[in-house]
Order: structure tokens, then sequence, then C-alpha cells
């Protein structure tokens, strides 16, 4: 049930009060995807390299040489349900369906030695600790627990490139730090490629891990310093080896300096007395252990944990405070500000104080003017994401397209990322998505990166032959489904991305170009089917498949969709697609269709990207393809109905409890989404300056413009039954076709919405 505000309290004085209470005090950093790749609570900062977090159990990506479905659970590390602890480690990804990371877990632990993990349902069989939610706090920047097996208290916080962590003991002359190096999310036998560390003196140690899997060449190096000197150390090493030199002179087991193997962990070994903190300071980098060492150094020089966290909660703060907001109850708000908190979980930081950076060349650049960013998840970010971040962090987004600059150059592809992490590429999904975040900030006018570079980067990427079918797609003018899986979603994308390759061209005075890619974007055209009325596989022969199921998703030609809410992916010409498909109130029932339409069991039981939670009849919202689909009745003459659906997902589909997202939050994207739709307009096309007015949610909003400028957003007789708008002005001019430009938004000024019960 939710807490009405039942007070009328003027404007004017609503946002003088949003100001008054630190917005870190709405997010819920537990909030997640109930039994899917959940979101991570731990210590960060915005945008931050550390993500400092607790992994609550252990999955192995195999069992007996088969995929275990479980491992997809803990794609973050972390399920809120659970009553274990096996560490903390130092990288995560925020609710994206498939994963890496999880480097460098470090776990305290007190009594005998014992350096095997243990098993989540057998309590005491190794070092993981059982906890009881009770004593589990999160807020941004900080995370704490009790791990109750040995009466230790954990705490951690962050710096953008410094982990910082503080463990209270008990009394005890075994109290013990174990650094796992074979811990790894998506963990199997082969990932770890090597590991190799220093320990340089009683407090200090270096070193690195090298791993292979979704990004097949990753390598971070650390540097970790403890508060106190440790009394001894020692690693044990498990894999086979077959020939160790003549390192065999030596015991490598107990107080040997270096560290070097496949599979390796290690533990240091104090005297406590009753609640004395042991702190570490545990640094990364992409280039070295020199750069790691200059991190920690640069970033937290001292041992002072409590300002580090308020550090933490303040460049938090700053960041949440770009967008003011008054919610009709405590619910709402939360929800939004938790949304804004998961929107700057990534891309990450990648590169040292110094400016250094890894790219995908596998070498050393350097910074000159830009910040380099890592984890570009495209396919499901260009959507909402990248367009949010030119609104509310343009100068950052600006950084994010040099760092994909970045990557072109030095990839032997010379193409722009596709899906892209921690100087790799790992080419997941579909599309060349790059170049709509690149076409979007050249529309808003937020990037200052060369023009000339960004369009060569982008045809590059499109005519890169043996990328997924593009060699076919430019033969046939659209990717036949007998030579290339998901040719229908891949054609759709493509014309899209070439849409966007053709603004960039114009805007670069490049006629010839603009052309050429106006007309690739209207191969949509020649996968549509008229005679079943949906986007339709087609064969190389020109024929469109016969075995056809359009509410289903495998083998019929789409990835993570179906015909219904993946076939109308044309956002580059909407109106024209409606024509093709009938006109407007054909088109606006078979939306109707799309959400009255209950997908039958047998075509969710085999798809673990999506489950009932995130579904509405056909429409997926627990998936990206369809997040444009509510604002498609603006196009038809029942706009109205975009306001209802917008209004009725805003309420099913998102919450602040912690199953408060119904499907991965995939980076950012399904909360970006929420944070437009809340404020009442959304980037159906990315790549133009246009949002489509919605239905807001909240009672008003500030947006905190980083040119000095803000823009007001206001409701007039808003309520949960008041979902239709009767009314727009902006800036005091009554809006008529459900448009708003973006220069409206970066010049600041005021947005008035009208709400009625009534369409």
């Amino acid at each position: 049930m939710k807490i009405k505000n039942l007070l009328f309290i003027p404007i004017c004085l609503t946002l003088q009060m949003i100001n008054a209470q630190e917005h870190t005090s709405y997010v819920n950093p537990f909030v997640g995807t109930k039994n899917m790749g959940h979101t991570f609570p731990g210590a960060t900062t915005p945008f931050g390299m550390v993500q400092l977090s607790p992994e609550t159990n252990q999955e192995p990506y195999a069992i007996d040489g088969k995929y275990n479905p479980e491992t997809y659970r803990y794609c973050s590390g972390y399920q809120y349900e659970d009553q274990t602890i096996f560490g903390f480690s130092h990288t995560h990804f925020s609710g994206v369906g498939h994963s890496d990371l999880g480097d460098f877990l470090v776990m305290p632990t007190v009594g005998k030695l014992n350096l095997e993990p243990g098993k989540a349902n057998q309590p005491k069989s190794g070092f993981h600790s059982q906890f009881s939610k009770k004593t589990e706090k999160a807020s941004p920047g900080y995370y704490e627990v009790m791990l109750d097996d040995y009466g230790i208290k954990a705490e951690l916080t962050a710096t953008e490139r410094v982990g910082f962590h503080k463990y209270t003991f008990p009394k005890s002359s075994d109290s013990r730090i174990i650094l796992d190096l074979m811990s790894n999310i998506y963990n199997y036998d082969a990932k770890n490629v090597w590991t190799f560390v220093r320990v340089e003196d009683d407090q200090t140690l270096v070193g690195y891990r090298e791993t292979t899997g979704w990004a097949r060449t990753r390598k971070v190096f650390f540097a970790m310093k403890f508060s106190k000197p440790f009394k001894s150390y020692g690693r044990k090493r498990y894999e086979k080896v077959d020939y160790n030199g003549f390192y065999r002179k030596f015991n490598e087991n107990e107080n040997f300096p270096e560290f070097a193997g496949r599979q390796i962990r290690a533990y240091f070994d104090f005297d406590t007395v009753e609640n004395e903190s042991i702190l570490i300071k545990f640094a990364l980098s992409s280039t070295s252990t020199a750069g790691a060492m200059k991190n920690l150094e640069a970033e937290i020089p001292g041992w002072d944990f409590t300002q580090i966290k308020k550090e933490a909660s303040a460049k938090w703060e700053k960041e949440l405070s770009k967008i003011e907001v008054e919610t009709q109850n405590e619910n709402d708000k939360k929800t939004f500000y938790t949304a804004m908190y998961h929107t700057m979980m990534s891309p990450v930081l990648y590169q040292d104080v110094d400016g250094k950076y890894l790219d995908i060349d596998q070498n050393i650049h350097e910074a000159k003017d830009f910040t380099n960013y890592t984890i570009f998840s495209l396919w499901d970010t260009y959507r909402a994401l990248h367009p949010l971040y030119n609104i509310i962090q343009p100068k950052r987004n600006n950084d994010f397209i040099k760092s994909m600059l970045s990557h072109s150059q030095y990839s032997v592809h010379k193409a722009l990322p596709i899906w892209s992490h921690y100087a790799n590429e790992n080419w997941c999904m579909i599309g060349y998505h790059a170049v709509s975040v690149l076409a979007d900030a050249v529309a808003k006018n937020t990037t200052d990166a060369d023009l000339n570079k960004m369009l060569q980067a982008s045809i590059t990427s499109s005519n890169l032959k043996y990328y997924d079918g593009i060699e076919d797609f430019l033969k046939y003018g659209y990717v036949p489904e007998d030579k290339s899986s998901s040719s229908v979603s891949k054609t759709l994308e493509y014309a899209y991305d070439d849409w966007c390759i053709a603004q960039i061209a114009k805007k670069s005075g490049d006629l010839n170009k603009e052309a050429e890619y106006l007309k690739r974007s209207e191969n949509y055209k020649n996968v549509y089917n008229s005679k079943s009325g949906f986007m339709h596989p087609k064969l190389s022969d020109g024929t469109f498949k016969k075995e056809f199921d359009p509410m289903d998703t495998h083998g019929q030609g789409f990835i993570e969709g179906n015909a219904f809410n993946y076939g109308l992916y044309v956002p580059q010409n909407v109106p024209e697609m409606i024509k093709m498909m009938g006109g407007k109130n054909k088109f606006s029932k078979h939306l109707d269709e799309i959400f009255t339409t209950e997908i039958a069991d047998k075509y969710i039981e085999n798809n673990e990207d999506i489950t009932r939670d995130g579904i509405i009849g056909n429409y997926v919202h627990g998936n990206e393809p369809g997040h444009h689909i509510p604002y498609l009745y603006n196009y038809t003459n029942d706009a109205w109905k975009t306001q209802e659906r917008v209004r009725d997902i805003m309420q099913k589909m998102y919450s602040s409890e912690v199953d408060g997202l119904c499907g991965n939050d995939d980076a950012g994207q399904m909360s970006a989404w929420y944070i437009f739709s809340a404020l009442g307009f959304y980037p159906v096309l990315p790549g133009s300056d246009e949002y489509q007015f919605g239905s807001p949610l909240v009672k008003a909003a500030k947006i905190n413009l980083e040119n000095g400028k803000t823009l007001n957003i206001k409701t007039e007789n808003q309520s949960d039954q008041n979902v239709y708008v009767s009314k727009i002005l902006v800036n005091g001019k009554e809006v008529k076709n459900h448009i708003l430009k973006h220069a409206d938004i970066a010049n600041g000024g005021e947005i008035i919405f009208t709400m009625s019960s009534k369409h």
C-alpha cells in the first residue's frame, strides 16, 4: 500500500524541501531482480573503477561439462536472499545477463586456517561465513555486515580506484585475511591464465591476475596495503605443476615473498585485541603494479576510513542532485533515486591517476584530452542511458565517446566497440550501436570529438563484412535467415544504425555518405511480409521462411524478442512503418494486441532472459528491444494510450523493494527508461534532437544542467488516477504534437503538464 501525501505544498516550497534532505537517503542499493542477474550492493563511487561488493555464493560456470543455469543468477556475484558471504571482491557488472570480473576476493577469518571456500548449503564447510540480514546495511559508497561465524564486523567504502576495507576483529592470535586469487564470476578451471604477487614488506603486496573468458585477454594489476604488519603469511597453489624450474629450492608455501601460478590462495596472519580494526587499501590499475601503487597513494594517502566514507557519499550526493524530484509518495522517490544510482554504476573509469590506460591493442596509452572509460553494453544502453547522459552527464558522455574512438583507433578491425570491457571486445549481441551514441551527441551538440574521425569509425564499423551477417546485409539489403541467425533483428538494428551514420555524415557535410546511409536505413522494408503482417525472416533466395511463429523467439529471426515485440523496431521512420503496416488505426490495434495477448509458457520456459515479472501480455519490459513500444501510440490517433501504458509500466514493473526491477538492469538501461518516463518524456529516436511525451509520474522535478541552467517540470492535478495529459506547456507555449526538442531542455525553462483522469 502506498503512503499518500495529503498536504498541498506550493511548488516553490516543494523544490526547497527537496534540497533539505540528501538524495542518497532515498537510494536502496539492494534493489535488483528476482532470480536473475542482480545488481551489486557494495561500495563504489559514481562510474568508479573499483566496485567492492560481497560474493554471496560461488557457482561454477559448468558442472560435469554442462552449463550450470544457477550461475546466471550470480552475474553480479550477489543475491539478496542468500545468507552466506564468501568474501568481498573489487570488480563487478551491474545487472548484466552475462558476466566476468569478480577480481581479488578478500575474506577476514578467525581460527584454524582453512583455504577452501566451502559450500553455501554447508555452514562452516570452508572460509565463507553466515550472516544475518539484520546486520547488513548499504548506502551509496558504503557497505556493512557482521560475519557471524567469526564475530567480525566488515565495512567497505571506496574511492574511484581504491577499495577501502575495515574489519573489526575479536581478540585472537589466529586472526587472518585471505586473498583468494582463484575466485571469479562465471568461473571455470581454465579461466585464470596467470597470477603473480610480490610481498614488498610486512604491510604491502602488489601483483596482477590475467584471466580469459568473456574478455578473452584481461589483466588487472593491484596494490594492497594493510594498516598493521602481518606476523606471517603463506599461499597454496592448487593446479598441477609440471615444471617449476629452480624455484623447487624453496618452500614457497610459507613466508616466501613471491607467488606465481594459475590457481592461488594466500593468507596473512595477525594478532588482534578485542574490537581491533585492521584496514586494507586495495588499488586497481590496468597498466602496472606501479600504476596501482600511484592510485593508492594519490586517492587514500592516510587511514581515515570515516573520511573516505563521507567523501564517497558526497560524490554520490553531487551526482544524484542533478535531478531533484518531488513525488506522490516515498516509494516513488526511492525508486527514482535508486534508478539514478543504477545509471551511474557503469561505464567505469579505466585509467590511472597519471592518465595512462590499457587499450584493445594491449598497449599502454596516455589520455590527453579525455578520461578513458570501459564497460560499454551498447545493445542495451544506446536506447535510453546514453541519451540520459546527454542531459545530466554530457561531459562524461563526451569522454565515453572519446573512449570509443580510442578503441576504434587501436582496434585491428578499426571498428567502434560492440560490447567491450577491460580493453577487450567480447562481441556480445548485435548491431554496431556505438554509432547511435555518437549520433545522439552530435544531434544534441554535447561532443567536441572530431566529426571526421567519428564518421570514418562509424563507416568502418558498418562495413566490417566478417561481422555478424554484414556482408550479406550489404549484398541482399537484408540479412538472410539461412545464412545468419537472428536475421530480422540484425536487419532492423543495422538499418537504424545506418540512419545514425547518415546524421553524422550530414553534420560533417558529406552529402554523398548521407544519401548512401539514408538508403541503407530503408532496408527494414525488405523483411516486412505484408501477407503475415510481421517483420518476417527472409531467405537468401528472396522468399520468406515458411515455418514462422510470431510469438516464438527461437529460430524465428529474432534475438531476445519475437516478431511482436522486436518487429516494431524502426525508430528512424515510425510513420512509414505504420503506413506499411496498414495505417494508424490498424497499427494502434496491433499495439493493443501486444499488450493484451499473453505469451504461453512454452515461449518463456527456455528463455533465461525474461520472466513473467517483466511481461504485460506480449509486451516484454524486462528486456530492451521493446522499450520504445509504449510510446508508439503517439504516432497514431490514440496518444492517450501511451500515457496509460507508460504509467502502468512504471507502477507495475518498478519499485524500491529488493526485487524492484522486472528484468536485468543491463548496465542501467532499465533504470534509464524509468527516469525518462517518470519525468514525462522518452528518446524514441536516439540520434535525433526529439523526445516523445508520455505521462510524468513525478509531482515536480528540477534538472540541474552542467551549463548552469535549470529545467523545471511541474504537474497540475497529479495523482495515481490522473494519468492522462490534457495539456502541455513548454516555456508557456502549448505543445500539440507530443514532441519535446532537446534545445528546450538544454536551454533550461519550464514544462507544465496538466493531468486528468479522462483521455
